[in-house]
């Protein structure tokens, strides 16, 4: 056993680790050291939480951390980038779970210890946690039980939201904002009695209060989210991951173990703090994206003039060939395809005729901030041409030739002339202010949020149909 002075070390070590590893996630350039930051931080944390003062169990605990580690590693080699928003929701709803079953057994421990000093005042064969209750002084249990109640709240809506946004990213549960008769006052009337169960419970109610307030915190997690449109999945992602960290937290209380204190407000905070930075790139108030779907159109859209012209690849290879300067706007429909090498390898040989090329990366382009960056820089795409929305965004006015690959309602100049769109008012790649620009699509279908595109159908735009990376392939060998 270690010492609780190694322990105490280990976790402000962690904790370090743990910050420098976020710290170096907002540079591309520094993102694989920090994620090494973050392995080795939580492999501390593991080892001395395991083998410090009090703990036990080591016939059950050991297996446990093998088998976990072997399925991370299978879903790690198997996992695509296109799969990593669901991913990361399935996680949350681990965090979420795990959370409610800690909680659960907190109170049976701590009624096993009143009991037991009901009964004789001794301490018998606690368990570490159990022993560390009976050294608590009323308050400190009243304390503790606040801490269980949050835990399982927080860890249950997590749960069930997270599950749902798993499906809606992965397909398998419809995308449209979905929800029971009764809307949301069926959430409002479930988070007031579920403020009444906690009173009870801290009254002194049995342990079916916690299992109702469970249940009442399932149900809110699993109906909040159906209400929300599939568009806004990232955003709600970013806000179980906050939520997650809140649990994490609260549990870190009842556990009175710092390091998961500090770990959860770590997640927590950071992804509050996402949440509102992908609110805002999408014009989006943060409340109104958690109690309704995707925008909200005020009245009739505006009607599109025109139709969607195609061109094939000789002829926006030409267009290239003719061109001085260009912009590559990548987008979901590039990860689907997995056409990040095609466009590195197009993007190698235009560079190498002296021509300019340069990317515009939206803030929620993707379905997570940074997703098309971790493609682009696992495609060997040099950083320093790879820039923000707001770096480029007037820069499209000067330029020759724009390439949208697989991206809809980040390019959509209807966010910006038509007051009645479901987008109006989100900031948008203007991409239409190019001379000529060349959108990579496989068929006429509107994006993820369902919204029709004006800028298909405009004079300066055409439509380059087919699988991205098999229309690449087939452009780069007509590039000179």
């Amino acid at each position: 056993m270690l010492g609780q002075g190694f322990v105490s070390a280990a976790a402000i070590a962690a904790s370090v680790l743990f910050i420098l590893s976020l710290g170096g996630l907002s540079n591309q350039e520094k993102a694989k050291r920090a994620v090494w930051y973050g392995i080795i931080g939580m492999a501390v944390a593991v080892f001395f939480t395991a083998f410090g003062p009090g703990i036990g169990g080591y016939w059950l605990m050991i297996p446990m951390i093998i088998i976990g580690a072997v399925i991370g590693a299978r879903m790690a080699g198997r996992v695509e980038m296109t799969e990593m928003p669901q991913l990361v929701a399935a996680l949350h709803s681990c965090v979420g779970l795990a959370a409610v079953f800690v909680a659960w057994s907190a109170d049976l421990e701590r009624r096993r210890v009143l009991a037991a000093r009901a009964v004789d005042g001794a301490m018998h064969d606690f368990s570490a946690f159990a022993a560390l209750v009976a050294t608590k002084a009323p308050d400190e249990l009243t304390f503790l039980q606040v801490e269980v109640v949050l835990g399982i709240f927080i860890g249950a809506v997590t749960f069930t939201g997270s599950v749902i946004a798993f499906g809606k990213l992965a397909g398998k549960v419809d995308g449209k904002p979905r929800q029971l008769p009764g809307g949301h006052l069926l959430n409002a009337g479930a988070a007031v009695l579920s403020l009444l169960l906690a009173i009870l419970y801290l009254s002194g109610a049995g342990f079916w209060t916690l299992l109702l307030l469970a249940a009442l915190a399932f149900f809110i997690g699993y109906h909040l989210i159906m209400g929300i449109g599939g568009a806004d999945m990232p955003v709600v992602v970013s806000m179980l991951n906050s939520y997650s960290g809140w649990a994490a937290a609260a549990i870190g209380f009842t556990l009175s173990n710092d390091l998961l204190i500090v770990t959860g407000a770590l997640v927590g905070s950071s992804g509050a703090i996402l949440s509102y930075i992908m609110c805002k790139a999408m014009n989006r108030n943060f409340v109104n994206v958690i109690l309704g779907g995707f925008g909200g159109s005020q009245g009739p859209a505006a009607e599109i003039e025109g139709e969607q012209v195609a061109i094939d690849a000789s002829g926006v290879a030409s267009a290239l060939n003719d061109a001085e300067s260009i912009i590559i706007v990548p987008g979901y429909g590039m990860a689907v395809a997995q056409a990040q090498t095609a466009v590195s390898d197009l993007v190698r040989k235009l560079r190498a005729a002296g021509k300019e090329v340069r990317f515009a990366i939206h803030p929620v382009a993707g379905r997570l901030p940074g997703h098309m960056n971790v493609l682009l820089a696992e495609a060997r795409v040099p950083y320093d041409i790879v820039l923000e929305m707001d770096e480029i965004n007037d820069d499209f006015a000067s330029t020759d030739v724009v390439i949208v690959i697989g991206s809809n309602d980040i390019v959509n100049p209807a966010a910006q002339e038509d007051p009645n769109s479901p987008i109006a008012g989100m900031p948008v790649l203007k991409v239409w202010e190019a001379k000529q620009v060349f959108i990579s699509k496989r068929g006429q279908g509107t994006g993820y949020s369902g919204i029709e595109n004006p800028l298909f159908f405009k004079d300066n735009s055409r439509m380059f149909y087919g699988d991205a990376r098999e229309s690449l392939n087939a452009l780069l060998p007509l590039v000179e």
